[in-house]
């Protein structure tokens, strides 16, 4: 009887320790133990009402240090550029911005490929000025992220937004 007992007591401690699994989030509360928390946070942090604050060190929490960001844009002969920054170096570029006019973005789809620790992440967004505003940009975000064990960190990123020319794919949609 008293075997049986241990066995029983034994079985729900080690239960117990494989359901308790740690969440990760920064001091802003974001989650960044998940594919899902950080991806979401990573939205969150750049979307800001009109005469809003962006926060550099909450979106610097999210990704491995010194990170390189950018975007695609289209030079005077209509051909395409791409432009990478230091995180910081972006908020300098863009929080101005954003921070005048309100900016709220959103994730409308994802792709998603994984092998081991790394993903790479395809994200569809859409940006209004104020959240349920008209459009004013869709894209696609790509991402690189690294899961360390305990959390997701964003190794870098850049954009390219749909234009007349350049489509968002349907299988980009879904």
């Amino acid at each position: 009887m008293k075997r049986a007992a241990l066995i029983i007591i034994a079985l729900f401690l080690l239960s117990t320790s494989f359901r308790a699994s740690a969440q990760v989030t920064t001091k802003y509360g974001d989650n960044v133990s998940t594919l899902d928390g950080i991806i979401k946070a990573f939205y969150d942090v750049v979307s800001v009402q009109k005469g809003g604050k962006v926060y550099f060190e909450r979106d610097s929490l999210l990704h491995w240090k010194d990170v390189r960001v950018g975007g695609v844009s289209m030079n005077k002969d209509g051909k395409p550029v791409i432009g990478f920054v230091t995180l910081k170096r972006f908020h300098e570029l863009s929080d101005p911005y954003v921070e005048k006019d309100g900016f709220d973005e959103r994730e409308i789809a994802r792709k998603t490929e994984r092998f081991g620790a790394i993903y790479h992440v395809f994200s569809t967004y859409e940006s209004r000025n104020v959240a349920g505003g008209p459009i004013i940009d869709r894209g696609i975000n790509s991402i690189e992220l690294f899961n360390d064990g305990t959390r997701f960190w964003i190794l870098g990123w850049f954009y390219d937004s749909e234009r007349k020319d350049n489509p968002i794919p349907a299988e980009y949609l879904k």
